[in-house]
């Protein structure tokens, strides 16, 4: 669909408050608060608690702890199961020794094992998938110590780093494995045991230098035993880095202040491209510019970007897309992605109000960012503040304007480990090239987040309310939810109300705008999402499963005068094999009330009316630590007028530890009936990643995309001179599906990190 198709606002939209739905999940969630206050809870920061001294001797970072220094401190107890049982200590013995300079904090480790064939995934940095499905070692540090944000510092077997971080969001705890920052360490094995030494810089943490209890824990994967087991106890049913169950890091003094205030990472990069299809000739570039980070305080740090560059970013993921809306594409910019999670917490999934894609893309077209700068970290132990400001330059040539981006998010911890958020956006255009005057768009935003001091109980109260200077005030968003997860359920239930004229330009709502065929155009209509999950695992004692049991989810979609739009049941059960395959059974049913004529497949638009249509599928993952691994899925059934048939499937071959090859082909085969046109799909993807060392590395992607018409290639060659210092050269090639070229780039670009 062109970019210029016109928006056109709903006419049959009624007030719509669904109170009594609203009333019922609020009830439950009294209730639930009321249950989980008279609930015992044993604090881990009490019962595992590890203490911190300064060193007396150097400790060189070779991975050989063969420093003197290393007896003079305490090591841990013996590790704990916590996947996939948490009872009973660890197979495996690991010790951990912690100390520190006024520079560092020194972790010394030792991973005891009967033999030295370790699964190593990839010896490529920051790769958080392939880090947890091999032998690794990790420390989570949480210096506010209130649970909700931390650090992760995380090593493998093959001395790969992966750093990130850590979240509380609701009943589960993310890594944000994109926050990038400078450290070190080193890696040595034996047959009986492999070593890692790690020093972490204070300038790379957030902290307040007259807090001597930190939250901490540290974290092993096993993958001969297929077990992830913690140094601080963990329920099964959370994640193993989860905040709420850090044991306490007790200082011996006061921490030392950073010592570095400032980080630059300057950039140079020069390119060439040329496009095919018009016939122009090479394009020449030279390009410069940087990022800065300033340490404001210990717990607060200020990012700053001027001209910056995403030549190096790595190419997004093709995706076959047979539903009405866009599809969600995940940001892969570092500057937008660190620290990030104080913006992009709020909404749900069907409603991101902010959404960082949205800055310096605008109509499909790319806009430069001449500047940025961001403030993110703790006002005080409980008040968590981010303030960003974005400028985009105009692009006179596709007449897009200039914009200011500002965000303010707040974030206020109340209780143990909830808090309440607030966000404001404005976008304001600050140039005028269509003579149309400058346009702005304003959202304000105040949710609370309830998490129990367990982690079983969550909930949502969400109000947000939109502006432009078109209307004074537009349209608002409400929303309320309550989960509840144990060690073998998790329910959730959610109701959330989207108005037709809510409107977020830094956002992602894709079901607000529906594609009207007969009037080319898209039409705006508001929603309201009614959502329950219901989860139950079986925790077999005997027998090849780890984990089984069904799952079954509702999703109910009604428009603004309360009538259905969507109804979509799932079902389905889950199996969990100790060997790490994973299978899953899936009935997916629907029933659509289509709203306006839209295209799905071939040239002819389905019509508006009633549909109603199951499919069924398999998933099947075999188990990734065997050198040759597959995932497949196969699903088919009814579809709208007719029926499809899909295949999602991949195989990967790894070369321990130096290569990882794979290859993916996903297919779908729509067969309509006259008068409407059938039509097959086909998306193939290959990957190449070859690992020289550490620090070198080389990745080709091809894409083919019948869907789009197009096929792709990226070749990316990152060599890693200095710690976060980087030389890159990228090739890039875009084709017809008759192999006609369209267009052809290349880019060398080097950064330097530089502490100051």
């Amino acid at each position: 669909m062109p970019f210029s198709i016109p928006v056109i606002r709903s006419s049959h939209e009624k007030k719509d408050t669904h109170s009594f739905f609203l009333l019922v999940i609020f009830l439950c969630f009294l209730l639930s608060y009321s249950n989980t206050k008279g609930q015992i809870y044993e604090d881990n920061r009490t019962k595992f608690t590890h203490p911190i001294k300064k060193t007396g001797l150097p400790i060189k970072i070779d991975g050989k702890l063969d420093d003197l220094e290393w007896g003079n401190h305490t090591a841990t107890q013996q590790f704990l199961n916590q996947w996939t049982v948490d009872t009973g200590k660890a197979r495996v013995s690991t010790n951990v020794r912690i100390c520190y300079d006024n520079q560092f904090i020194y972790v010394g480790i030792a991973c005891f094992d009967q033999h030295n064939k370790h699964v190593i995934q990839t010896l490529k940095r920051d790769s958080p998938n392939e880090y947890f499905n091999s032998y690794a070692i990790g420390i989570v540090i949480d210096p506010i110590n209130k649970r909700t944000n931390g650090f992760f510092f995380g090593v493998s077997a093959g001395g790969a780093q992966v750093e990130g971080l850590v979240t509380a969001t609701g009943t589960t705890t993310e890594l944000q494995e994109n926050w990038d920052n400078k450290w070190y360490s080193s890696t040595t094995s034996t047959d009986t045991v492999w070593f890692v030494e790690m020093a972490i810089p204070f300038s790379s943490l957030r902290y307040d230098n007259n807090n001597k209890v930190w939250g901490l824990n540290f974290v092993r994967n096993d993958m001969k035993g297929n077990t992830y087991s913690s140094w601080a106890w963990v329920p099964v049913n959370l994640n193993t880095i989860d905040l709420g169950f850090n044991g306490a890091l007790i200082w011996d003094e006061t921490p030392p202040s950073a010592s570095s205030k400032a980080s630059i990472v300057p950039y140079a990069a020069m390119g060439a491209t040329k496009d095919y299809l018009s016939g122009t000739q090479p394009k020449f570039t030279v390009n410069a510019g940087g990022d800065a980070k300033i340490a404001v305080t210990s717990s607060l740090n200020l990012d700053l970007t001027i001209n910056p560059d995403f030549s190096n970013v790595d190419v997004d993921r093709q995706i076959t897309n047979l539903t009405r809306f866009s599809l969600f594409v995940p940001e892969r910019r570092n500057f937008f992605i660190e620290n990030s999670d104080i913006f992009t917490a709020f909404g749900y999934t069907q409603l991101r109000p902010f959404f960082s894609r949205q800055i310096g893309l605008v109509e499909g077209q790319p806009v430069p960012i001449q500047f940025g700068a961001r403030l993110t970290g703790n006002l005080t132990d409980n008040l968590r503040i981010g303030l960003m400001d974005i400028q985009t330059d105009k692009k006179n040539g596709n007449k897009i304007n200039a914009s200011n981006y500002g965000i303010i998010a707040l974030q206020q911890r109340i209780l143990k480990r909830s808090s309440i958020r607030g966000m404001f956006i404005n976008k304001q255009e600050t140039s005028d090239i269509k003579n149309e005057g400058k346009k702005f768009n304003r959202l304000g935003a105040v949710e609370f987040n309830y998490l129990s001091d367990d982690g079983k109980w969550s909930g949502d109260i969400r109000l947000h309310q939109t502006g432009t200077n078109i209307k004074s005030v537009d349209d608002g968003y409400q929303s309320i939810s309550l989960t509840r997860a144990t060690r073998k359920t998790n329910i959730r239930m959610s109701i959330h109300r989207i108005g037709t004229n809510y409107v977020s330009d830094v956002g992602f709502i894709p079901r607000l705008e529906n594609y009207d065929a007969n009037r080319d155009s898209i039409i705006r209509l508001g929603f309201t999402h009614i959502n329950n999950l219901f989860v139950y695992n079986f925790f077999p004692k005997k027998g090849k499963l780890n984990i089984h049991g069904p799952r079954y989810a509702t999703d109910i979609f009604l428009n603004p005068n309360g009538s259905t739009n969507e109804r979509q049941l799932f079902f389905s059960y889950y199996l969990n094999f100790k060997n790490q395959t994973e299978m899953e059974f899936i009935v997916r049913n629907t029933e659509l009330n289509l709203p306006f004529s839209t295209f799905i497949a071939g040239n002819v638009p389905l019509q508006s009316g009633k549909y109603h249509f199951t499919n069924f599928g398999v998933w099947l993952q075999s188990d990734p630590r065997k050198s040759l691994s597959t995932n497949i899925y196969i699903q088919h059934g009814s579809f709208y007028a007719g029926t499809k048939t899909s295949l999602e499937s991949s195989i990967k071959y790894r070369r321990q530890p130096w290569g990882s090859f794979s290859l993916t082909y996903n297919f779908d085969k729509v067969d309509f009936q006259p008068p409407y046109q059938s039509e097959n799909f086909h998306l193939l993807g290959a990957r190449m990643e070859i690992s020289f060392s550490n620090a070198m590395f080389w990745t080709t992607f091809l894409q083919y995309n019948t869907q789009l018409e197009n096929m792709n290639i990226n070749s990316r060659f990152q060599w890693r001179y200095k710690p976060m210092s980087d030389l890159f050269l990228v090739y890039t090639d875009n084709y017809t599906p008759e192999l006609k070229i369209k267009n052809r780039g290349f880019v060398m670009k080097t950064t330097y990190w530089l502490n100051l």
